[in-house]
């Protein structure tokens, strides 16, 4: 992606001098282990297939299913074609001198579509698992049970073969397949790519961020208590299925990426990898130190070779068999720090480097980003960090864990906190800009006002946040609400302050452009196993007559508009005004003049604001009736630079009229 003009070296910040020494001791450690890694099969790329040696494979004699498990004494194939018995014919051996086990099969042992399981074995115990590298999983209606599947369908052929990201600024929709539909019920692949896709391509988005992806036997947990690593959930559809949506995707050129959750796993030991071979360390540390105790869940040991050797193959997984074009990476914070983040505030550089860090997951990271870089160097590459831990996404080569992007969490912190603590009348323009524009030079940030975090259950989106009890009885256009006028005005201000600042790409959750009610809750025991919050009110954006149309149509403007002029792609904000007793904030970008009052109740006219030279035309009002408005400003006014002496200096301003909580566009025409 191209960097604008404020990226710097990551060595350039003196902050960083005192900490220089163990900054290359790490850099040093991820090329050592590269290096090591990479000497038997000659590349790193070549490392990252246990993939294709693992798991059930279907060859020219018949099958081979291959388990990496230590500790075990004996495993065995239990599926359909035993009569989920267990029986030597599927006894697996354990290869001389290894801790692999293999069992070959003739051609007619298998077919397409059987159940099966793994029977381990190890002293002292036994138990069912799921294969570690299965590919397709699915859960039985009647028992719940959980079964890997030979899947063994007819190659799937693909519409885009070869899709390159284009070199633009990711315009980021984060989705989940399964919420995505009006239905109370859980969304299909093929739903999505039928009835959402089109709606994100009219949007003007231009990247699809797909969560929930892997295999997670609990529905509530958004994806992120992933049990098969390997397999695409079998809830939302077949492989086939998710390839025929990316590809369909590509077709319209949208990248798409997808959450990947490297962080944790799931404790299930049946279906996961916990206990897999009788010992809690096989792919996890042991001890406390193995298990999160926020997430309840289980912690890699990113030391472990065959640990590397799984999760780097895992990535070239789905980069190769599904064609997503990079991922967003769950939970970094987490993976960094032994203390998991957990009641941490960062307000000292020291601990960035100090005991606290796993200096093994930032190795892991590192290589991650290497591997990413040789197998598709034109990924989108994105870190969750709430931490600020500098070099995350900086280069490698400049002593940086290399992710392309890494989230600004800050932003959407700072709208929640504005909104929900501080007295409109009270709100610091200053800070604002500030938080907005917060970045390391050195590195590349995705900006958003929410993603789905925010709204959780026990959470609210922004707009709930703003009107509260109003998204039930005031959003329609001919009904007069203040509460609803208020939180209409400052969503479309957040969004559009939100993505005309971003550093170099912008991220919106499903629904929450055109300001989704509530919240997301999945069906559980705790609300009856209700779908009402697990999915999407796409009617409420289809309606001309309600609001949440204008905000729908009001985010599509702000795309386009940007888009158009390139905003993101070609330059920094540069600050022109700030005025905290007014509550004034303008900028520059691109070619385009942002010009924002944030003011409750003051309007201000002849508002004087210095501009670069040329003249100017409204390009976008927030205040337009089509965007909910009230249609206070003339549509596409024209404006002259007039000069006007400040101090000393003669300088040239664009005066304007701006009524309270709004924001205007110009677009320079000369």
């Amino acid at each position: 992606m191209p960097a604008v003009a404020t990226r710097t070296r990551l060595m350039d910040d003196p902050y960083l001098a005192p900490y220089a020494e163990i900054m290359r001791r790490r850099s040093a450690a991820a090329e050592r282990r590269a290096e090591a890694l990479s000497r038997v099969p000659g590349s790193l790329s070549e490392f990252a297939c246990a993939h294709e040696y693992y798991g059930l494979h279907k060859t020219g004699a018949g099958w081979v299913f291959r388990e990496w498990a230590p500790n075990a004494a004996a495993l065995w194939l239990v599926g359909d074609f035993s009569g989920w018995r267990i029986s030597d014919d599927y006894r697996l051996t354990r290869l001389e001198g290894r801790d692999v086990w293999e069992l070959s099969l003739g051609p007619g042992a298998l077919r397409h579509g059987q159940c099966y399981r793994l029977e381990v074995a190890w002293n002292g115990g036994r138990g069912e698992r799921i294969p570690a590298y299965v590919r397709r999983v699915v859960q039985d209606a009647s028992t719940l049970m959980f079964s890997a599947q030979v899947w063994d369908p007819e190659p799937y052929v693909w519409q885009v073969p070869v899709f390159r990201v284009p070199e633009r600024a990711p315009l980021i929709y984060e989705a989940h397949v399964g919420m995505a539909q009006e239905q109370a019920a859980v969304g299909s692949y093929v739903e999505f790519r039928e009835r959402i896709l089109p709606r994100i391509i009219r949007a003007g988005y231009n990247t699809i961020q797909l969560m929930a992806v892997m295999e997670h036997p609990y529905y509530g947990s958004f994806g992120y208590h992933v049990s098969s690593f390997f397999a695409s959930s079998s809830r939302f559809g077949t492989p086939e299925e998710l390839k025929a949506l990316v590809d369909a995707a590509h077709a319209a050129g949208l990248a798409v990426i997808m959450d990947i959750v490297h962080s944790h796993a799931v404790k299930n030991e049946r279906e996961g990898l916990s206990l897999f071979d009788g010992t809690p360390y096989q792919y996890f540390h042991d001890g406390l130190r193995g298990w999160h105790e926020a997430w309840d869940s289980r912690c890699f040991d990113y030391g472990k070779t065959d640990v590397l050797h799984f999760l780097l193959s895992n990535c070239r997984y789905w980069l190769d068999e599904f064609h997503f074009d990079g991922f967003r990476f769950d939970g970094v914070t987490s993976m960094l720090y032994l203390h998991h983040g957990l009641g941490v505030d960062f307000v000292d550089y020291s601990q960035y480097f100090d005991a606290t860090v796993d200096e093994d997951a930032w190795v892991y990271c590192n290589l991650v980003n290497r591997l990413i870089r040789a197998v598709r160097p034109d990924a989108l590459v994105i870190a969750e960090d709430v931490s600020g831990m500098p070099g995350l996404a900086a280069p490698v080569e400049e002593g940086g864990v290399g992710f392309g992007f890494r989230m600004a969490m800050g932003v959407p912190e700072c709208w929640f906190r504005l909104v929900r603590d501080v007295r409109d009348e009270d709100w610091n323009v200053g800070y604002l800009w500030h938080e907005l524009t917060n970045r390391r030079p050195d590195e590349r940030t995705i900006n958003y006002v929410e993603s789905h975090d925010q709204a959780l259950v026990g959470g609210k989106t922004l707009f709930f946040q703003l009107v509260d009890s109003a998204v039930y009885d005031s959003m329609l256009r001919s009904v007069q609400s203040i509460r609803a006028d208020r939180g209409v005005a400052i969503h479309k201000l957040a969004r559009l302050a939100t993505l005309a600042t971003a550093g170099h790409g912008y991220l919106n959750f499903m629904g929450n452009e055109f300001g989704h009610p509530e919240w997301i809750d999945f069906p559980r025991e705790g609300n009856g196993f209700s779908y009402q919050y697990a999915r999407r009110q796409w009617s409420l954006r289809d309606n001309p007559e309600l609001l949440y149309w204008c905000l729908g149509e009001f985010d599509a403007a702000c795309l386009e508009l940007v888009r158009r002029h390139g905003v993101l792609e070609t330059s920094a904000p540069r600050r022109l005004h700030v005025s905290d007793r007014d509550k004034i904030l303008a900028f520059e970008r691109g070619g385009l003049l942002f010009i924002f009052n944030f003011h409750s109740v003051q309007s201000v006219t002849d508002y004087a604001v210095l501009a670069p030279p040329g003249s100017y035309r409204l390009a976008l009002d927030t205040d337009e009736e089509l965007f909910g408005g009230q249609g206070r400003l003339v549509a596409g006014q024209t404006f002259t630079l007039l000069p006007e002496v400040r101090g000393k200096e003669c300088c040239q301003v664009v005066r304007v009229y701006l009524p309270c909580r709004t924001a205007i566009v110009l677009e320079r025409m000369s």
